[in-house]
């Protein structure tokens, strides 16, 4: 099993990122691939690996503590690498542990994937397993349908496209166009953030 990956990004995606390693490309699913640049500078990502019958694929984080929560939401029954992804898409992770430890299932359940009886499932999974994951200072823990873009900034349909990859409807991201389009992002990453902020407030 992989630790983690130390290379360049040499291509971003809405779902996924490739890291090149001393001459080999890794394709790397990762929850926010705009938290990355396309760059000369070495990168560390740390990585997951699961291994099934037809498929061999890597999911990558910002760091140990990502991983270890990461690792901590797939072992929740119904909750797969894909909804675990989703879940950590939303920066803040220190309501996501709130909400845990509080049982707090509607804020769960907005996030794609998670129903009432996986939010419920979460909570009884975790609810006294995340002591080990303390916030930073600054309240994180770590630093099918397609949704329509009508042309806007290459930023903001990019995040459009982040978030449909991560699973939101297509009806819901659309449902909050209008506020991403009048909001002042500067990156894909802002307008991202700023779009999970909507979907789960």
């Amino acid at each position: 099993m992989y630790e983690y990956l130390h290379g360049t990004i040499t291509a971003v995606y809405p779902d996924h990122v490739v890291v090149d390693v001393n001459g080999v490309g890794y394709l790397v699913n990762t929850a926010n691939p705009y938290r990355y640049q396309v760059g000369s500078e070495a990168t560390t990502i740390y990585v997951y690996q699961a291994v099934s019958d037809s498929a061999q694929t890597l999911y990558g984080f910002v760091d140990f503590a990502e991983k270890q929560l990461f690792l901590k939401l797939i072992n929740v029954n119904g909750i797969g690498p894909k909804s675990a992804l989703a879940i950590l898409a939303n920066p803040d992770h220190q309501g996501l542990m709130l909400a845990i430890k509080t049982n707090d299932t509607g804020f769960l359940t907005k996030f794609p994937g998670v129903g009432k009886k996986t939010a419920g499932q979460i909570v009884l999974d975790l609810q006294n397993k995340l002591d080990d994951l303390a916030p930073a200072d600054d309240g994180t823990l770590f630093t099918p349908e397609v949704a329509t873009t009508d042309g806007e900034n290459p930023q903001l349909a990019d995040a459009i496209a982040a978030l449909t990859a991560l699973g939101y409807r297509a009806t819901a991201v659309n449902k909050i166009k209008p506020k991403l389009m009048k909001f002042a992002g500067e990156s894909t990453n802002d307008y991202l953030s700023e779009g999970l902020r909507l979907l789960t407030k």
